[in-house]
């Protein structure tokens, strides 16, 4: 661990009772914790949208929702297959992820008419490519103090401007879009207390490497809400705030909100909707479940080494350190990769120095107004010379891009040798600037997982990327490359006012204001494809596991590969042969083996007893159930695929990354924990079954069959402890399965087969 991290961020690992969202009370005696748990910023906006009677099972309705063009096709086919007439609510379809059309022929574009045209036929509002990233737009157009907002896309985190927002798969937000609800259980509430300054040099970045570092191995606020909160806040600018608010994701916690003031209510002036603000702040007393207190002033210059965003180190401390923080890169990395690529960060360092290849100022992260006019300004006279070092900056939306045009920031960003881009989120998923092979990028983005700068893995290529602030990246920069963080610099910030220009997206933003109009046609490209027919739940399951995973964590980018595979979001099948590619490239392979099985079965059950007797390894499986289970046959009992993973789910909230291994006929995942709630809830809305099996010897390997009996009743009875058996070699070897907290909607879903199913019943 880093011991600027545990320096300057504790975590007290029990709840607290704090007095007008300033004084944590050590002598509690007289409060009681039910009553103040209430006086949470949270609790307040999870009631006003709550639709049940009951506070501990919540059945939220959001204000709006936003996707981009990855993620909205896939909605929209999916709300349209389930009788969807108008959109319910306002919902902004942006186009930031496949903005370049470059590869895939029209299959891009296709997306981006077909949103077009469904926006004008079910009331929404499109948003053209190279317009603003999702998050910038949704900020300045659609946040307001105690709204909630459900986006397809991980990082909906507008708590600095008083929103809670919640990133999911884009089975919730069909949901919304049929008038249902989003049913959790009333989080817990952790507190992140700040104080103190951020000192020179520092940056939004810096603070949430930091949190982020301290707060994942932990799991302390998984699946929480972050208050932020405390005397340090008024320190702090809303754009800085936004920065440190939208990297909350990567803590794996629910979502996020901010206490309000004056910084707040000028930032909704500024955007000339000052009737969005409102003061919040908690209760006089107030109980949090949990206690993170930040000294913003111990804070340094950091940097997130590959390949995780909680790999943090301040940057002195890798340049104090090198051999050994190089050495545990190494480590990490053949953990990500075996032996598929060579792999060392030893010879970037030339005279003892550090020397990166790449830096990158993108996306809802880093393409803010002020990172970009700091950044500009520690570049002002430097140059980044003429060797490998390379950088980009893309500014997070067309309203801020035109504003550092006038007040001279782009000019300095030339002047110096970066290159100027537009708003689009290419950068952060491997779809924009990939670097050469084992090249370093340092990059003011969200996520530096393995191959999420573009590389392949599979094809013997490898580069990786840090994450850092964007002053550090300019810093180094004018230091030609040699890691260098902001504080070691002599210079002076500039102080800029910014004006915000909505002219600029009413000459090019489509609003329907609400009204939908039934006479217009969708416009479908040859690309997007309608969801192939997904059969109910069977009373029985016979499953071959067809891929083992073993890492600590899976991300969800090595569930479904980002950047290459985003021209075929729009069509499932297409996209399912991407399914695990840059993890186990045989997983494809075998799924649809199995898959042939269970395709033949729902056509009838001698066609499948004759498929069967022809696979040596399936008959004597099968025949080993039957000797057991005398009831089971192939009309009861289904055949599929299955996966295990000790924590899927990191990351992206692409529902993509379960509806392909659903399409490849995947029935279940099983996993020791699910690394985020929204992996598990896109398992549940694809009618996966969300197994969990306790840490210690697995009872069956790579390539075996698992057969469940009874599964469909034990789903519909809440059985909490679920018989399983292996079948290998003749043998059946019990053992048990749970599933976790499931509602009485999501065990619907999953015995209906998956979520349009549920809703055409």
């Amino acid at each position: 661990m880093s011991a600027t991290v545990d320096n300057c961020i504790k975590v007290r690992g029990e709840g607290v009772f704090i007095k007008d969202g300033l004084t944590v009370l050590e002598d509690t005696s007289s409060y009681n914790k039910d009553e103040a748990a209430k006086g949470t910023i949270a609790y307040g906006i999870l009631k006003s949208h709550n639709t049940s009677s009951d506070m501990e099972d919540l059945k939220i309705k959001f204000d709006c929702l936003t996707s981009h063009d990855i993620t909205f096709v896939g909605i929209i086919q999916t709300a349209r297959a389930s009788g969807l007439e108008k959109f319910p609510l306002p919902y902004v379809l942006t186009n930031c992820h496949n903005s370049l059309c470059a590869v895939g022929g029209t299959i891009n574009e296709d997306d981006h008419v077909f949103g077009l045209s469904a926006a004008r036929k079910y009331g929404g509002v499109y948003v053209p490519p190279h317009q603003a990233v999702i998050h910038q737009y949704a900020r300045e157009m659609l946040s307001g103090c105690g709204k909630m907002i459900l986006g397809s896309d991980s990082h909906t985190r507008y708590g600095a401007l008083g929103t809670m927002a919640v990133g999911e798969g884009g089975g919730e937000l069909v949901k919304q879009l049929l008038s249902q609800t989003y049913d959790i259980k009333r989080p817990e509430v952790a507190a992140i207390y700040l104080t103190g300054e951020v000192p020179f040099g520092g940056g939004p970045q810096d603070v949430a490497i930091g949190l982020i570092g301290k707060l994942v191995e932990r799991g302390t606020v998984k699946n929480k809400v972050m208050e932020f909160i405390g005397p340090g806040v008024k320190k702090l600018s809303a754009d800085f705030r936004i920065g440190i608010d939208v990297m909350t994701t990567e803590t794996t916690c629910l979502s996020s909100i901010w206490q309000t003031d004056e910084a707040v209510r000028e930032w909704y002036d500024i955007h000339g909707r000052k009737d969005e603000y409102r003061e919040l702040k908690p209760a006089d007393i107030a109980y949090y479940d949990e206690l993170v207190t930040v000294d913003l002033s111990k804070l340094k210059p950091m940097i997130a080494m590959p390949f995780h965003p909680s790999n943090a180190y301040s940057i002195d401390e890798v340049n104090e350190n090198l051999e050994e923080v190089l050495d545990i890169t190494g480590e990490r990395a053949k953990t990500a990769f075996g032996d598929k690529v060579d792999f060392d960060l030893h010879g970037k360092v030339k005279d003892g120095k550090f020397c990166t290849d790449q830096g990158i100022i993108a996306g809802c992260a880093g393409g803010g107004f002020e990172n970009l006019c700091a950044a500009a300004d520690i570049l002002d006279g430097a140059d980044i010379g003429n060797r490998e070092f390379t950088m980009s900056v893309y500014p997070a939306s067309m309203p801020i891009y035109a504003e550092l045009v006038k007040n001279g920031s782009m000019s300095k960003f030339i002047d110096a040798g970066v290159v100027i881009k537009t708003c689009f989120c290419g950068p952060c998923f491997g779809a924009g600037d990939t670097p050469a092979n084992n090249a370093f990028s340092i990059r003011h983005s969200t996520r530096n997982f393995p191959n999420r700068e573009g590389s392949k893995v599979q094809n013997g290529q490898v580069s990786s990327v840090a994450l850092m602030d964007a002053r550090s990246i300019a810093a180094t920069a004018a230091n030609k490359g040699i890691l260098t963080g902001a504080d070691r610099l002599d210079v002076k910030f500039g102080k800029y006012k910014y004006h915000f220009d909505s002219a600029i997206y009413d000459r090019r933003v489509f609003d329907s204001k609400g009204k939908a109009d039934p006479k217009e046609e969708l416009i479908m490209g040859p690309n997007i494809k309608d969801w192939p027919a997904m059969p109910a739940l069977t009373d029985n399951l016979l499953l071959k596991v067809v891929s083992e995973i073993h890492d600590p964590v899976t991300t969800t980018d090595e569930l479904i590969p980002s950047g290459e595979t985003s021209s075929f979001r729009s069509n499932p099948l297409g996209l399912a042969e991407f399914a695990l590619s840059r993890r186990d490239p045989e997983y494809v392979g075998r799924a649809k083996h199995v898959h042939q099985f269970e395709k033949a079965r729902e056509e009838s059950a001698a066609k499948a007893q004759e498929m069967i007797n022809g696979d040596e390894g399936l008959k004597e499986a099968w025949e080993c159930v039957k000797k057991k289970f005398a009831g089971a046959d192939l009309v009861n009992t289904g055949i599929g695929s299955t996966i295990f993973a000790r924590k899927p789910g990191d990351g992206s909230a692409r529902e993509q990354a379960a509806s392909v291994q659903k399409v490849l006929g995947g029935w279940a995942n099983l996993a020791h924990e699910y690394a985020t709630k929204r992996y598990r809830s896109n398992l549940i809305n694809w009618g996966m079954l969300p197994f969990i099996i306790k840490e210690g010897d697995l009872p069956f390997s790579n390539l075996d069959y698992i057969f469940i009996p009874d599964i469909k009743k034990a789903v519909k009875e809440k059985t909490d402890e679920i018989k399983a058996y292996t079948v290998k070699d003749g043998q059946m070897k019990e053992f048990v399965l749970t599933l976790g907290s499931l509602t009485d909607k999501e065990r619907s879903i999953i015995t209906d087969g998956c979520l349009i199913n549920h809703n055409r019943t």
